[in-house]
């Protein structure tokens, strides 16, 4: 079987992320040197596709990469037949001709609402930048909220926040799409529940100590420990979550090609590919399902809500 090549910025600005990446991809790897080449994108769309080009005259049979959502169109029109399986998050990349592994607004959002919804919340207010992930975010809560039967409000953002978490109307739960500190802050002693689209798994202690109470849609901790134990063993220092994205997008590798196939068809076999970033199952729109943990930052942890849905 033909090896999968590993696109990551080597150099650049992203190059320490880059780099963490690569060794993560190794790690998955084990023994068999064979099966990964890794090419360094530069960072920029330009360096991405070339990395892709030289990818594909080395016999890859899978690309997994590039990192940025500006890089993967360039890299998709160098792949050809060659599948995709970019670390981009970015929603409108669907029907790109490429796989999102990246954890997406969907993936986040719609665990979370349906965990606060069991637990009670009726109504929610939505905190969300302006940004994509943003914009992502509230649109995820607006399907939500259609499926779960949630009453969905915008919240205000600055000052405001304060008197309307306290106001008449004021909503059961708090939903923000970006820092928690601010918004903890705000809601204070008001009972309103503050819920966090997906923030990974390696915030600060102290930033911990300041969403005390939080509810967070996330990878299982557990599985990603592991893998965070062995990487740290390794190399000294502690992966972040893209570095566990990168171990997963070489796992799934190392599964096809142990299955004897890496075309798009053994990608949407319906099978759902273990990570320690949540297992998936990829849709023909280049999407994927993901199944997210739900977890309560108690005492300054993590603690495990609810487990992961299959």
């Amino acid at each position: 079987m033909p090896p999968a090549a590993l696109l990551v910025p080597l150099t650049g600005a992203n190059a320490a992320l880059g780099r963490s990446m690569a060794r993560a991809g190794g790690l998955a790897q084990g023994k068999d040197g064979k099966g990964l080449i890794v090419a360094d994108t530069g960072g920029t769309p330009e360096g991405a596709a070339a990395a892709a080009r030289d990818a594909i005259k080395k016999g890859a049979g899978l690309i997994l990469g590039p990192l940025a959502a500006a890089e993967v169109a360039p890299v998709v029109a160098v792949a050809g037949s060659v599948p995709v399986l970019a670390f981009s998050n970015d929603l409108a990349l669907r029907e790109s001709g490429a796989f999102l592994l990246g954890v997406t607004a969907d993936q986040a959002v719609l665990p979370l609402l349906n965990y606060a919804r069991s637990r009670g919340v009726r109504r929610v207010a939505v905190l969300a930048g302006t940004d994509a992930w943003g914009l992502q975010v509230a649109a995820a809560a607006k399907l939500a909220a259609v499926r779960g039967g949630l009453d969905l409000v915008t919240a205000p953002a600055g000052s405001a926040l304060d008197a309307f978490l306290r106001g008449p109307g004021a909503p059961d739960a708090l939903l923000a799409s970006g820092d928690l500190v601010a918004p903890a802050r705000a809601i204070g002693d008001s009972g309103v529940q503050l819920l966090g689209a997906f923030t990974g798994l390696d915030a600060a202690p102290a930033t911990l100590t300041q969403i005390e109470g939080a509810w967070l849609s996330a990878p299982d901790p557990a599985g990603f420990r592991t893998f965070a134990d062995a990487f740290e063993q390794a190399n000294g220092v502690a992966p972040g979550v893209i570095a566990g994205l990168a171990f997963d997008a070489a796992t799934i590798a190392q599964t096809l090609r142990k299955a004897g196939s890496m075309d798009r068809s053994a990608l949407l076999s319906g099978r759902s590919f273990d990570g320690v970033c949540g297992a998936v199952r990829f849709r023909a729109d280049g999407s994927a399902a993901r199944a997210m943990a739900i977890l309560a930052v108690t005492k300054g942890n993590y603690l495990l809500a609810q487990p992961a849905a299959a």
